[in-house]
């Protein structure tokens, strides 16, 4: 008779092992007056060969370690809750959106805003309108290092620098100036 030894998981090893020592007391029974056989099919278990092993204190014990001893237990509810009562906390004025009562219409362009709040809309156009300035004014400085330290003025197409332009660096574009963009 071979012994086989398997490396498996601590509660598997155990409950094969009790399952094996029952087949040796004889825990099958006669079928038809013949005398189970000792051996009989047995599952082929495929596993890494290194495990761990179980815990010194729990080898010298005579329990081994239970199936179920490492699934973390939780609460559960004592009784059902009903329909009505998951349907009031649910929708309890408290937990619902509340309804905004401050939206405007954009005076420029005509899409949905927050009083007092810049229009998302608008903020994009300005900021690639900004985008475009900043790229003329790196083409002019020829990189980021070589910016003067004079201040900026922007013109569009047809206008003239004031007297107030003068000294202050000078940034033409060749478009018409939008409606938003204010000439200072």
């Amino acid at each position: 008779m071979a012994i086989v030894v398997l490396h498996l998981v601590p509660p598997i090893r155990v409950l094969l092992q009790r399952c094996w020592q029952w087949l040796e007391r004889g825990g099958l029974p006669a079928v038809c007056g013949l005398q189970s056989p000792l051996w009989g099919l047995v599952p082929a278990l495929q596993a890494p060969v290194c495990l761990p092993e179980p815990a010194a204190g729990t080898a010298g014990s005579g329990e081994g370690p239970r199936l179920l001893g490492s699934v973390v237990w939780m609460a559960a509810p004592k009784k059902r809750r009903s329909i009505e009562v998951n349907r009031c906390r649910r929708r309890n004025p408290s937990r619902l959106i509340p309804v905004k009562r401050n939206i405007d219409v954009c005076p420029e362009c005509g899409n949905l805003k927050l009083k007092h709040i810049l229009c998302g809309h608008c903020y994009a156009k300005v900021k690639a309108e900004t985008q475009q300035i900043r790229k003329e004014m790196g083409k002019k400085e020829g990189g980021p290092f070589n910016a003067p330290t004079v201040e900026t003025a922007v013109l569009y197409d047809g206008e003239k620098p004031t007297e107030k332009d003068e000294g202050k660096r000078i940034v033409e574009r060749a478009r018409k100036r939008p409606s938003w963009f204010s000439q200072n």
